[in-house]
């Protein structure tokens, strides 16, 4: 009342005072009255964190240019900044609403503060394994999308039919199981479960990880499991060729009809899949050289393989100007040949041998690479003083009607 008395007295009389004389003289009322506090005038902004503010603290961060609210606690917890202060207090207001209602274990956990994490990390954890489960699929429909995926993107159809065949028995026996809950130990316990050898079962894991690593890139599964399955030991001896011997007792067994697939396959070393994909078109008996297209090989790489004299005597009676060099039904007859031969066929034989009698006839691991369509490495490890020089020797001799 007092210095609201002085102020209507001064506005009543004839006197104006200069206007900051009359600021001067309102914070010299002001004072008297005790509205302002005598000393620093502050900046609200810039007040450090009040012993009485209650948690989260909240304070104007000159760093950010923005508003800091310190919501950790000695479980974990975290800090944000806003634009505005009504942002921050209602921000600082829901966490003390949720401190209550759940208690710090809402903040953090002392079990996770140990790996840097909190209670949140471990919620958004579990919530990014429900939505992948809720958009997952069954493993039937899992291996149908990904061969799908394969062969609309060019891939070797015998490429598809292999990978079909390993995966779709996976498929059977986790019928109806969804991908996203299938577990590491699960893959694990299915390979070991295969029985098979180091080498086979590397590659049903092989293409597990494929089928996962699709499925992790569709969104139907989190992580991929398989890539943490582990990788069996290859103990496998060197690969099994075809003696002299029961390499022409397998040829003197055919028939014009498969003899083509087995002599190509020996004396110039096609994989399966590019021998069975070969025309007679691509075979130049002048030039002396089988073609072998980027489409047809399995490198995607164009390569030339030189025919070998004795490749050239077997197959030039054969020759055709166009078409498959493979018959219809190749299979029933190539085992009618092997039963007639009374021969084991080791896997891949026909490559392996010529691989290991190439390499000891020209000593030349680079040469050899490039004819079979494989690396140096490969080369050097697998086929490198597979056979003596003398078994080379007759290897590479061998004519029709000459008897070993």
């Amino acid at each position: 009342m007092r210095m609201k008395a002085k102020w209507c007295a001064l506005q009543g009389s004839n006197l104006r005072p200069h206007p900051c004389e009359g600021c001067a003289l309102l914070i010299s009322i002001a004072i008297t009255a005790n509205i302002l506090p005598i000393g620093r005038v502050t900046n609200p902004k810039r007040d450090s964190r009040s012993r009485h503010q209650e948690w989260p603290y909240i304070r104007f961060s000159e760093t950010e240019n923005a508003w800091k609210v310190d919501a950790r606690t000695k479980h974990g917890g975290t800090r944000r900044f806003f634009r505005t202060r009504v942002e921050a207090e209602t921000f600082a207001q829901q966490c003390r609403v949720q401190k209550q209602n759940s208690g710090t274990s809402t903040f953090g956990n002392a079990e996770l503060a140990k790996f840097g994490k909190t209670v949140h990390h471990a919620i958004e954890f579990y919530l990014l394994h429900l939505r992948a489960q809720a958009h997952s699929i069954s493993a039937e429909q899992a291996v149908t999308e990904l061969l799908s995926a394969r062969r609309a993107a060019g891939r070797d159809e015998q490429y598809c039919r292999d990978m079909g065949l390993r995966l779709n028995r996976f498929a059977r026996d986790h019928k109806g199981a969804i991908v996203a809950s299938i577990t590491t130990r699960v893959l694990d316990k299915w390979l070991a479960d295969l029985d098979l050898a180091a080498s086979s079962r590397n590659t049903y894991r092989r293409d597990l990880q494929t089928l996962f690593s699709f499925c992790e890139k569709h969104g139907y599964c989190p992580t991929n499991p398989a890539a943490k399955t582990e990788r069996a030991t290859n103990i496998d001896g060197p690969p099994e060729i075809l003696n002299p011997a029961e390499a022409i007792g397998l040829l003197n067994a055919s028939g014009d009809d498969t003899r083509p697939y087995l002599v190509i396959g020996l004396f110039a070393g096609l994989r399966r899949s590019e021998l069975q994909k070969l025309d007679w078109s691509e075979i130049d008996l002048a030039s002396g050289q089988i073609e072998v297209t980027a489409a047809k090989a399995k490198t995607k790489k164009r390569r030339l393989v030189p025919i070998s004299k004795n490749l050239d005597t077997w197959i030039r009676p054969l020759a055709k100007t166009a078409g498959p060099i493979i018959p219809k039904g190749l299979r029933k007859r190539l085992n009618a040949v092997k039963i007639r031969a009374g021969i084991a066929w080791p896997r891949n034989a026909l490559r392996h041998s010529y691989g290991s009698y190439r390499l000891a006839q020209c000593h030349d691991v680079a040469r050899v690479s490039l004819e079979m369509g494989n690396s140096p490495q490969i080369v050097f490890a697998h086929y490198r003083e597979l056979v003596k020089p003398s078994d080379a020797e007759r290897f590479w001799a061998l004519i029709p009607g000459k008897e070993i």
